[in-house]
């Protein structure tokens, strides 16, 4: 993680930015309204917090505004969900891990809210409703960030503050008036997450080392896709490797069946896939040398590990995991590599048998001397259970805004926080 931060550090001094970053301004005695991505399992019985490693990324932040007035805003899940729930929780762990009161309101922009933002004292940390309790925040999403600023949320709150933090990286491909709306009405600043993300994932796509490697698999195939494709079309990679659900469906595309348990199971979780099929095969025709499949995969034998190769497709058995040969072949390119993207397990890692191709792909990662760039849900998830966070350069915290970035999509967030900075830094940038 050493060689992460300095290389962070030192891109960020090179960087040309069209952001504000906290170190901008003097945020000493302000009150600003921190926009975080807390979202957490919780227990549906309890209301319990399962994991709080989302609120431990926003640790640095938060502390670096021991001398502001710090209010803060987020989301818990959505509408309909068995975990769309208050801030109550979450409150109480950010107390707890910074080890002094947190105050939860049950108003975002109500009367309780406004008088609590009122009485606070420089060192507070008011924690308010969930944003997604309030239709507005839902029902103006996507809209113009002119119109989302002026929603109730953000006409109540920004009297009442004099900057707006937007530390939500793992939201950042969501546009929502709690996410972008603060960016046309208050000077807006990326927060020590966003910062840090947006450092490390620039520095990786643009660090000139060769060669570089991208990681795809997951069953979230239909996204990966757009990801190989504008990775080697702006050649930003030299090679995509695949592995799970993504591998099935360009096995499926170059000819290989993976087998009619294997295809259906991919039909269920693809949506339109036969339009993402055919999309793979336009990706292999024009970069089949620089796309490697597996040469073998491993069924899930009523629980336990059959490897079979390829050749020998299609099976009766659900493929679960890569096999030995392409795990060898993958981690020497890895090991090769100066610069490497890794998204997506490379099976069902959950389960034991199978968790073999993603651990040591993954232990590949951390060895490798290459920049190390990780993200997704799932793939956090395994580097934590195999002990490996430590070792690797950058663990995102983002999910879609990860895929988005790479597959060279907007980002709102991004968008948002460019616009806050034209808008605002006519006068100059220091307060």
């Amino acid at each position: 993680m050493q060689k992460g931060y300095y290389i962070a550090a030192f891109c960020l001094i090179l960087m040309a930015r069209d952001f504000f970053t906290m170190d901008d301004f003097d945020l000493s005695g302000r009150t600003v309204l921190l926009r975080v991505d807390i979202n957490s399992p919780v227990d549906p019985a309890t209301g319990q917090l399962l994991n709080d490693a989302r609120i431990r990324e926003h640790l640095t932040t938060i502390r670096e505004l021991r001398l502001s007035k710090v209010v803060l805003l987020a989301h818990q899940s959505r509408p309909g969900k068995d975990d769309f729930t208050t801030l109550e929780a979450h409150a109480e762990r950010i107390a707890a891990l910074l080890g002094r009161p947190v105050r939860y309101v049950s108003s975002l922009f109500g009367r309780p809210a406004i008088e609590a933002i009122g009485a606070m004292a420089v060192g507070d940390v008011v924690v308010l409703e969930n944003t997604r309790f309030y239709a507005e925040e839902e029902a103006l999403a996507d809209t113009k960030l002119e119109k989302m600023a002026k929603t109730h949320i953000v006409q109540r709150l920004a009297p009442h503050a004099e900057y707006f933090i937007l530390d939500a990286f793992a939201a950042a491909h969501r546009a929502q008036p709690s996410l972008v709306g603060f960016c046309d009405v208050l000077p807006s600043l990326a927060g020590r997450v966003m910062e840090r993300e947006l450092t490390m994932l620039t520095q990786a796509v643009q660090d000139p080392e060769r060669p570089k490697v991208a990681h795809l698999g997951g069953v979230k195939a239909d996204d990966s896709i757009a990801v190989a494709r504008h990775m080697l079309e702006k050649n930003i990679v030299d090679t995509v490797l695949t592995s799970g659900g993504v591998a099935n469906i360009f096995l499926d595309a170059s000819g290989v069946d993976p087998g009619e348990p294997t295809t259906e199971f991919m039909r269920r979780e693809v949506d339109d896939y036969d339009a993402i099929q055919t999309e793979c095969k336009e990706v292999l025709r024009k970069f089949s040398k620089r796309i490697l499949l597996p040469t073998d995969v491993v069924l899930n034998d009523d629980g336990g590990r059959k490897p079979v190769s390829v050749d020998a497709l299609p099976a009766k058995l659900l493929v679960y995991d890569i096999g030995l040969d392409t795990i060898a072949h993958y981690a020497d390119v890895i090991h090769q590599a100066k610069t490497i993207f890794f998204n997506g397990p490379a099976g069902v890692f959950e389960l034991e048998p199978f968790s073999v191709g993603t651990r040591e792909l993954l232990t590949a990662v951390a060895e490798s001397d290459g920049l190390s760039v990780v993200g997704g849900g799932h793939t956090v998830a395994a580097v934590e259970r195999f002990g490996l966070q430590d070792r690797i350069d950058h663990v995102s915290t983002g999910g879609g805004a990860l895929i988005n970035f790479l597959a060279g999509r907007e980002l709102p967030l991004v968008t948002a926080l460019q616009h806050s900075y034209k808008k605002f830094s006519k006068g100059g940038s220091k307060a």
